[in-house]
């Protein structure tokens, strides 16, 4: 059994995490296996996030204040923390995919952006594309225009140069 100076240690470490972090999903892992579990902890990792196991009364005392409050109140069961300070739709894809695999594994709630969302969020962020896509897309779309002009510009000096070659070829320009 832990002492009371470690459990106000671990409470205050909590709570440091809890102010600083701004995606936050709130896990129940009931009836999973040791080699499940070490398999979601790489999943979450590769996502690039933590996983934390935790008790729900540390969990309720840790947020009070922060913005995680309202999703770590009043919870029941065994409960687990996936956060990032990265990609959140990382993380949701990563987690919804091992969910899908691992029924036993299920979403509470979660905290994105500092916003508290429920589970059917949590899913359709996990269908949206991550941070990455997204900044490919705009690229493009801010490039395409610029590239079609450019594409223009280059089309009317070669087909000048076309003409000319052409009348050169067939000697249709006196000298």
């Amino acid at each position: 059994m832990k002492k009371k100076e470690d459990k106000k240690k671990d409470l205050e470490a909590l709570r440091q995490d809890l102010e600083r972090l701004k995606n936050l999903f709130v896990t129940g892992y009931e009836k999973l296996r040791v080699d499940q579990d070490f398999e979601l902890r790489k999943v979450v990792r590769g996502a690039g996030g933590r996983y934390r196991v935790i008790k729900n009364n540390l969990a309720e005392k840790a947020s009070e204040g922060t913005p995680a409050e309202q999703v770590l109140k009043g919870l029941r069961g065994m409960t687990s923390l996936a956060y990032t300070d990265g990609d959140p739709v990382a993380l949701a894809k990563a987690l919804t995919a091992y969910a899908k695999a691992n029924p036993t594994f299920t979403f509470k709630a979660g905290l994105v952006e500092g916003r508290a969302i429920d589970v059917k969020s949590i899913s359709d962020l996990a269908t949206m594309p991550g941070k990455e896509e997204i900044f490919a897309r705009l690229l493009y779309m801010i490039n395409a225009p610029a590239q079609r002009l450019a594409t223009a510009i280059g089309a009317v000096g070669r087909n000048l140069a076309v003409v000319v070659d052409q009348g050169v070829k067939e000697s249709k320009f006196q000298a």
